[in-house]
């Protein structure tokens, strides 16, 4: 594998580690406190952030991905905790998928990070392109979860 492709991966673990490293004063319970002003809860961003990287990955190579398609009637864009479930994922639950995902994306795709595929809408033809794409969004989730912590 290229050193680009180590220091993405790398990438991915860290600022992953970080977003879990944030959640451990998080209890069950204030995962599921929607503050006012806000859409969704703690456990929602991290159901997203997970079902994120995946639709990208899907996004541009068309193929199913390892993600339950429930996650995108619970985490899917303009969705909220009033979708959940009983069969909806727990906070620890999430932990536990977000904490492994980044392995599970290396060892599925890693290998084929530069395989060329029809571009999507924002011009990613690449594996690697969207898993560059994923850590921007996961930035801002990150300061979602920051902010929902400062007010629970």
């Amino acid at each position: 594998m290229e050193q680009r492709h180590d220091i993405l991966f790398k990438q991915l673990e860290t600022y992953r580690s970080y977003v879990l490293s944030v959640l451990k004063d998080v209890s069950e319970e204030k995962a599921e406190i929607i503050p006012a002003g806000f859409n969704n809860n703690i456990r929602w961003n991290l159901g997203h952030l997970y079902l994120d990287q995946y639709l990208w990955i899907q996004a541009v190579t068309k193929e199913e991905t390892a993600v339950p398609e429930e996650f995108n009637k619970w985490f899917g864009f303009g969705t909220s905790p009033k979708n959940f479930t009983n069969e909806t994922p727990s906070f620890d639950e999430l932990k536990i998928l977000l904490e492994n995902q980044p392995n599970e994306i290396k060892r599925e795709y890693g290998n084929r990070l530069e395989e060329k595929f029809s571009p999507t809408e924002m011009g990613m033809h690449t594996i690697e392109q969207v898993l560059i794409r994923t850590i921007f969004h996961e930035g801002m989730h990150l300061q979602t979860i920051l902010d929902i912590k400062k007010l629970i």
